[in-house]
């Protein structure tokens, strides 16, 4: 067999074996419950808020609020991916008004730059996670900085957790800027108005609610563990993984695998991690729900152990200090080409 349709043989392989077990079939009871749990308590903390009032005990309220949207996002993530209905307009609708009307954030503007990330994870031309303007994650990214720059770069690692608490602003600017754009298509326009509208009541009922000292720290803080919270979830599924050089080619199962990492953990892991946890098994296959990629993980680890495909796999605490090492050594790498080799070149 040419070695290009054996590359494809492995992956459609696999995909029929899962697909043979039932394991692509949709979980509607688990989202359902879920989805009431998260909403329910989300009620319970608004709630809870027009009842305390002026207080500082609403700080405690801030720091709920924050982690149970982050499980809306996460909620809102598996709807988009379409794990939840049959349907493609139920799985769309769902995803738009979880994270447009609870989160105040665009679908649209996530699904773009999330697709192009699935297609081509950590590929240093194609995967705009790798191509943000905070971080560099190359060293020639450091190269085209400028002092400033630079130095940021090289301790990087160490400021990255602290500048996940601007996440959650930064989440919110992004959305509005994509669908404010020259351009943007009508569904776009009425999400606009949709995430606008969610941002401006909220911030208006916080400082109606409360003076505007409390208010103001209500906000900061909710947003700042929201957006650390997130962050730390999605950290450890690519970075400090293998960087694909710029036109290099993979086939779908190496670059899914290759440059992904699980992390080992519990039910705690999976509910702060909303089973990105079980990063290769998602890449794999996008549409699979949530609660099935523990069950598809020991066949996948078992397949790839078969082809001699490194299968990545750490503890949470340890996939963050690879993350914050990685970061540092990127800049120390543009200092010295000779320290730290970030680029792993894959024999296809």
């Amino acid at each position: 067999m040419p070695a290009q349709q054996q590359y494809v043989s492995l992956y459609t392989d696999l995909l029929q074996t899962v697909r043979d077990l039932g394991l692509l079939r949709r979980r509607q009871g688990y989202y359902v419950t879920r989805m009431s749990i998260v909403l329910g308590t989300l009620l319970l903390i608004v709630g809870g808020m027009v009842l305390l009032g002026n207080s500082w005990h609403q700080l405690w309220l801030a720091g709920a609020l924050a982690l149970v949207l982050v499980q809306v996002a996460f909620l809102s993530h598996d709807s988009a991916h379409r794990q939840i209905f049959d349907s493609n307009a139920r799985n769309d609708w769902t995803a738009r008004i979880l994270a447009g009307g609870v989160l105040g954030m665009s679908v649209s503007w996530w699904r773009s730059k999330h697709n192009k990330h699935h297609a081509a994870p950590n590929q240093a031309d194609r995967d705009p996670d790798v191509q943000l303007k905070a971080l560099a994650f190359t060293p020639q990214a450091v190269a085209d900085r400028g002092p400033v720059g630079r130095w940021f770069a090289a301790r990087q690692g160490w400021l990255f957790f602290p500048l996940l608490t601007l996440e959650g602003v930064g989440l919110h600017a992004s959305s509005l800027k994509h669908l404010l754009r020259r351009g943007a298509s009508r569904t776009e326009r009425v999400e606009a108005g949709v995430v606008a509208t969610r941002i401006i009541v909220y911030v208006a009922a916080l400082y109606v609610l409360l003076p505007a000292g409390k208010a103001t720290a209500f906000l900061g803080l909710q947003l700042a563990i929201f957006g650390v919270c997130l962050g730390a979830a999605f950290a450890p599924n690519h970075k400090g993984m293998p960087i694909v050089p710029a036109g290099m080619k993979l086939d779908f199962l190496r670059r899914q695998v290759l440059t992904s990492r699980n992390i080992r953990g519990g039910v705690f892991t999976d509910l702060a991690l909303g089973g990105l946890n079980y990063q290769i098994e998602h890449h794999l296959f996008p549409s699979m729900p949530r609660p099935t990629l523990r069950q598809v993980q020991p066949i996948v680890r078992e397949y790839c152990e078969l082809h001699g495909i490194a299968y990545a796999e750490v503890g949470l605490f340890t996939s963050y200090r690879i993350v914050v090492g990685y970061l540092n050594d990127v800049g120390l790498q543009a200092r010295d080409p000779f320290q730290c080799p970030l680029v792993v070149q894959y024999r296809t």
